[in-house]
C-alpha cells in the first residue's frame, strides 16, 4: 500500500470518529431534553406560565372589548344628540316658514286699518233722523256696503275685531284711555270704545282704545 493509500485511509478514520462522536453528542442532547421534559416541576412551571400568560390575554381582551363597548355608547348618545338637533331645527325652520306667511303682511295689515276707521266715524257722524235725498241715501248705502265687503276681506285674512264694550277690561287687548263713572255697569268692564282693536290670527294687531267704568265718587252718591 503506497503513502497516498494510507493517508486517505486515516482520513476515512478520522472521519467516521467524528461522525460518531457527533452522534453520541446528539443522543446526550436528546437524552437531556426526554429528562427536562419528562421533570415534573418543569412542566408545572410551563403550564403556570401559559395560563398566566392566557390569563393576561383575557384581561386585556375583556379590556378592549369595554373600551369598544363605551366608545360604541358615546357615539351612540352623539348620534341621537345630533338627530334631537336636526329634529329640531327642522321644527323651528317649519315654525319660522309658517309665522312669515302668517304674519308676514302684519305690518301691511295695520296701515290698512285706517281706511276703514274713516269710513266707520263717516257713517257714525251721519244723522238717523236727518231729512236725506235719494242719491244722498243710495251713497250712504253704498259706504255701507264697502264697510261690509271691507270687513269679510280682513276677516278673510284672518283679521277680526276686538270685542270690547261690555267686556271685562284686558290689558291683553285693550288700551285703556279714561275711566268713566257709572253706577249701570260693573267696575273694570269697558262702557266706551274710542277706537276699534283687531287680532290677526293669534296675534294682537292693536288694541281697543277704550273707556273703562268705574264707580261713582262719594259726592256723586250725596247728589
Amino acid at each position: 500500500m503506497n503513502k497516498k493509500n494510507k493517508s486517505e485511509l486515516k482520513k476515512e478514520d478520522e472521519l467516521e470518529k467524528n461522525n460518531s462522536d457527533n452522534v453520541d453528542s446528539k443522543k446526550e442532547n436528546l437524552k437531556k431534553n426526554s429528562v427536562v421534559t419528562n421533570d415534573p416541576d418543569t412542566n408545572k412551571d410551563k403550564r403556570s406560565a401559559l395560563e398566566e400568560n392566557l390569563q393576561e390575554d383575557r384581561e386585556q381582551n375583556n379590556l378592549q372589548e369595554e373600551n369598544l363597548r363605551k366608545e360604541i355608547e358615546q357615539l351612540r348618545d352623539e348620534k341621537l344628540r345630533l338627530l334631537a338637533d336636526m329634529e329640531n331645527l327642522r321644527k323651528r325652520s317649519d315654525r319660522d316658514r309658517a309665522d312669515s306667511i302668517r304674519y308676514g303682511s302684519i305690518n301691511f295689515a295695520r296701515d290698512i286699518l285706517s281706511p276703514s276707521d274713516n269710513l266707520s266715524r263717516a257713517l257714525e257722524v251721519i244723522s238717523k233722523d236727518a231729512k236725506k235725498t235719494e242719491p244722498i241715501t243710495n251713497l250712504i248705502n253704498g259706504l255701507r256696503m264697502v264697510q261690509k265687503e271691507f270687513t269679510l276681506i280682513l276677516e278673510k285674512h284672518g283679521i277680526k275685531k276686538i270685542k270690547a264694550l261690555n267686556q271685562k277690561f284686558d290689558h291683553n287687548f285693550h288700551q285703556a284711555m279714561m275711566e268713566i263713572e257709572s253706577k249701570e255697569v260693573e267696575e273694570g268692564h269697558v262702557v266706551q270704545e274710542i277706537q276699534s282693536g283687531y287680532t290677526m290670527h293669534d296675534r294682537l294687531l292693536r288694541p281697543s282704545m277704550v273707556g273703562v267704568a268705574k264707580k261713582p265718587s262719594k259726592d256723586e252718591k250725596k247728589k
